[in-house]
């Protein structure tokens, strides 16, 4: 297999992208091709200096141009073609490589996973989720986290299949839980959006809908799956995105909190698209890069999106 990964996205890389490389070699299939996509000297020159230097399962891909985290994304794809976030969707569009990473410009990877490749038939809009560490140990999958800001019951609708195929394919979890946030457990409760939505997920036999969850739920054990709009959750990733530092900075030494270090997670892929897209935390840095190809590795050996396909 194929795995395209973008080395100039992130504020660290490529320096840090080439250590994630170094920690994921020893676990990848060995039939694994990594596609270090960026500025052909910088990358060869890291390489080099940590020993890489032709290793059989590295193959560097010269895109001169770098997308950055302030330039507008459709603006910079259509002028930036050889940049390296373009230039690793050319390669998936084409079938020239089987998945695509990045910790690259958030909305050029977007504006590229909707028009670069195309929807899975029947998804009326793609999503992105994060990972909700729990007390208990376990992980939960909110969605939207900031996809689609505004969003239409039917597509809370189809999140949450998305999410519930992830979470068992991907996780492993039989029959997944599947909860809408809202501001009460009753049915009725709720925003237009979440009124409209709740007898489309009661309604839906393809999923296990456990009803209503409030945002004291989202840490607990409750649902596997919790679907909202990608505004709500996108306010919800950010918060707890502040819990690591804060628990750092306060010398507060944890196991639990020590879960919510995004470095652990890697990425998350955009569900409803054909191919195999991971989008990354900016500031990611070895063990996120590294857990980002891990990612892209299970998602192709699972043959998650077809068998997404079969969810529509």
């Amino acid at each position: 297999m194929n795995i395209a990964l973008d080395m100039m996205g992130g504020d660290y890389a490529p320096l840090e992208a080439v250590k994630g490389i170094i920690k994921c070699l020893p676990e990848l299939p060995t039939d694994t091709i990594l596609q270090l996509i960026g500025r052909e000297d910088d990358i060869s020159n890291l390489l080099a200096e940590h020993h890489l230097n032709g290793h059989r399962q590295l193959q560097v891909i010269h895109a001169p141009e770098v997308i950055g985290y302030n330039e507008h994304p459709v603006k910079a794809l259509k002028e930036k073609k050889q940049s390296s976030i373009a230039v690793g969707f050319g390669l998936l569009a084409a079938g020239k490589t089987d998945a695509f990473a990045s910790a690259g410009n958030t909305g050029a990877m977007l504006v590229g996973s909707m028009f670069a490749l195309k929807t899975t038939e029947g998804v009326l809009r793609p999503t992105i989720g994060t990972i909700i560490p729990r007390e208990n140990g376990k992980a939960g999958l909110l969605l939207d986290a900031g996809f689609n800001t505004d969003c239409k019951p039917e597509n809370l609708n189809q999140f949450a299949i998305m999410g519930a195929a992830y979470s068992n394919i991907i996780w492993g979890i039989d029959n997944p839980r599947v909860g809408l946030l809202n501001v009460g457990e009753e049915e009725g409760k709720g925003n237009i959006l979440a009124q409209a939505a709740y007898p489309l997920l009661k309604e839906n036999t393809a999923i296990n809908f456990i009803g209503n969850i409030e945002g004291r739920d989202v840490l607990e054990d409750k649902a596997d799956v919790i679907v909202c709009d990608g505004f709500t959750g996108n306010i919800i990733l950010k918060l707890l995105e502040s819990l690591h530092p804060i628990t750092k900075r306060q010398e507060i030494h944890h196991p639990y909190f020590d879960r919510f270090n995004f470095e652990q997670y890697g990425g998350i892929p955009v569900l409803g698209i054909e191919k195999p897209v991971i989008i990354a935390h900016g500031v990611s840095q070895a063990e996120a890069f590294s857990n980002i190809i891990l990612s892209a590795v299970r998602i192709i050996e699972t043959d998650f999106l077809n068998k997404l396909k079969g969810k529509f």
